[in-house]
């Protein structure tokens, strides 16, 4: 008898399995609708489309143009009805919801409050009104017969001179919902180090941080994310694969750095989807997380920009079942991968483990049985 455990999970079995998400940004995940509604209660005209079905066709298409400026365009659009209490609420409750609805647990949503400001908000107004819409959503989820909790990354723009106020302002709110710190934009140009300062502000506080290292400027930024600034965990990573060569007769050497990620359990919040986008991946098959699954890296599956990437975790997992073959067991190695690296104390991480992740990924490798045993009957009674 084959055991399901070692099949493909199907789309459904997907759905209903339980997931973690480390990398996903909160201005990259609106509805469509709800980008309308916001923006035409705020009288923002800025919109490329106005019909929900429309837009969001044009945020995939936007995304998946090649072009930089259409690509920075889409976020110009969903930052633009973000700048009030109300519409910072909404967004951040609807994102619990949406992720809730497709089987995430546990989330760690990032967002950079400094790009929220326009009209009027202060910094800390910012943070508690995304704090406060996800404990609605969280909320909300439970009334729908979901599960789910959230916490927030603040963001820091390397381009920007703001990331020891940030990292200020998420210490501060380190025990109201702010799970760690981060620092996002163009890698190239932007190295981690110009903010030491905030990511040792954040070490002397015992306090978490991740940096976006290694999509697309490579090793140099793994490198000093990791050795220079001591980066918890690595947004994308995916660069690291440069560091790893692959013979003919299918030998893995791994170079000094990659070997030092993978000996150290370092994290990579890898984003498939965005990755084909951005041009960090030709395609599902040939994206590195297979390699690195294979070599036992801590990778992690992530959607990055729901919106943009039109994705969601389910969808993620479907792509790569499809491309590498991925069984429930590999489902579950990934998400115990992401809940281990979780911004939360071990004791949660390790309830989330025993008591949500594993049951869950039990349920579904048990359904085989009860599907075998249905046919097993069947065929005798129609054999009678």
């Amino acid at each position: 008898m084959t055991s399901q455990t070692a099949s493909v999970p199907s789309p459904d079995q997907i759905s209903r399995a339980p997931k973690v998400l480390l990398h996903d940004h909160l201005d990259g995940g609106l509805r469509p609708g709800t980008i309308i509604d916001i923006a035409r209660e705020t009288s923002y005209e800025g919109l490329p489309e106005t019909e929900a079905d429309k837009l969001g066709v044009w945020f995939r298409e936007a995304a998946d143009s090649g072009s930089l400026e259409r690509y920075l365009e889409t976020f110009a659009h969903t930052c633009a009805v973000m700048q009030t209490r109300d519409a910072l609420f909404r967004v951040a409750a609807e994102c619990a919801e949406d992720l809730a609805e497709d089987g995430v647990v546990y989330a760690e949503v990032r967002y950079a409050p400094e790009q929220h400001l326009e009209q009027g908000l202060t910094l800390e107004e910012v943070v508690e009104a995304v704090n406060e819409g996800f404990r609605e959503g969280e909320r909300r989820a439970r009334a729908n017969g979901h599960r789910i909790r959230v916490g927030a990354l603040l963001t820091a723009m390397r381009h920007a001179a703001r990331a020891l106020e940030i990292a200020e302002l998420a210490n501060s709110y380190r025990d109201s919902g702010v799970a760690g710190f981060d620092i996002a934009g163009a890698e190239a140009g932007f190295p981690p180090t110009r903010h030491l300062d905030a990511f040792e502000y954040l070490k002397r506080e015992n306090n978490h941080f991740t940096i976006h290292a290694g999509e697309a400027f490579g090793l140099p930024s793994i490198w000093q994310a990791l050795q220079w600034c001591g980066a918890d965990r690595l947004g994308h990573g995916v660069r690291i694969i440069d560091d790893i060569e692959v013979a003919e007769d299918g030998g893995v050497k791994l170079g000094r750095l990659a070997s030092y990620v993978r000996d150290k359990r370092i994290p990579l919040e890898m984003c498939p989807t965005s990755n084909l986008q951005t041009g960090a991946a030709t395609s599902y098959e040939d994206h590195p997380i297979g390699l690195l699954r294979k070599l036992h890296f801590r990778a992690t599956v992530n959607t990055d920009n729901r919106l943009m990437s039109g994705t969601s975790m389910s969808q993620e997992f479907e792509h790569l079942t499809k491309a590498f073959g991925y069984t429930l067991e590999d489902m579950q190695w990934f998400t115990v991968n992401a809940m281990k690296s979780a911004f939360i104390p071990f004791d949660e991480r390790l309830a989330m483990i025993n008591d949500v992740i594993k049951p869950g990924y039990a349920e579904l490798k048990s359904e085989w049985l009860f599907q075998q045993t249905a046919t097993t009957s069947g065929s005798a009674a129609t054999g009678n």
